[in-house]
């Protein structure tokens, strides 16, 4: 199976200069817990994802404020990234290389067309591979010395 047969297709998008809390709104508002980052909503070029991580992590806990703060100074910049006719192996071992849990599908041209998350994977994959890429995406990073990786990091 190829990841345009699988990924979700009703994007929703912002743009640098957005909010955090219009991001986070967007984010409950379509049950979604990232959103890529684009040029232009019309266009979609893409130029990052924000995550509901990144605003938790990247803002709140770093005593940013909720109103002023721009999505472009919490988002990650350059995502790792899946075409459209690659497959899901590929994606998959793309989302486990990277350790994350969602995957703009990008055209060759840019433009997001598409996202895949660990769900989709879910829903379209055999078990045995979707475990694999779950453990692969959850394990931990080591941490520096002297500090203690929170439950549930």
């Amino acid at each position: 199976m190829r990841v345009e047969e699988m990924m979700s297709k009703n994007l929703f998008c912002c743009t640098p200069t957005d909010g955090i809390q219009q991001a986070a709104k967007l984010m409950k508002d379509n049950d979604v817990g990232a959103i890529p980052v684009v040029n232009d909503c019309n266009e979609r070029k893409l130029l990052g994802i924000i995550t509901d991580r990144d605003i938790c992590v990247n803002a709140v806990a770093m005593g940013k404020s909720i109103g002023t703060t721009s999505v472009s100074e919490v988002m990650t910049n350059k995502p790792a990234t899946c075409g459209p006719g690659e497959s899901i192996e590929t994606c998959e071992a793309t989302m486990e290389r990277n350790q994350v849990r969602r995957i703009p599908v990008i055209d060759t041209n840019g433009v997001c067309i598409g996202m895949v998350s660990q769900a989709d994977i879910a829903l379209h994959d055999t078990a045995e591979h979707t475990y694999k890429t779950v453990a692969a995406v959850s394990r931990h990073h080591a941490q520096p010395q002297g500090q203690v990786a929170a439950a549930g990091a």
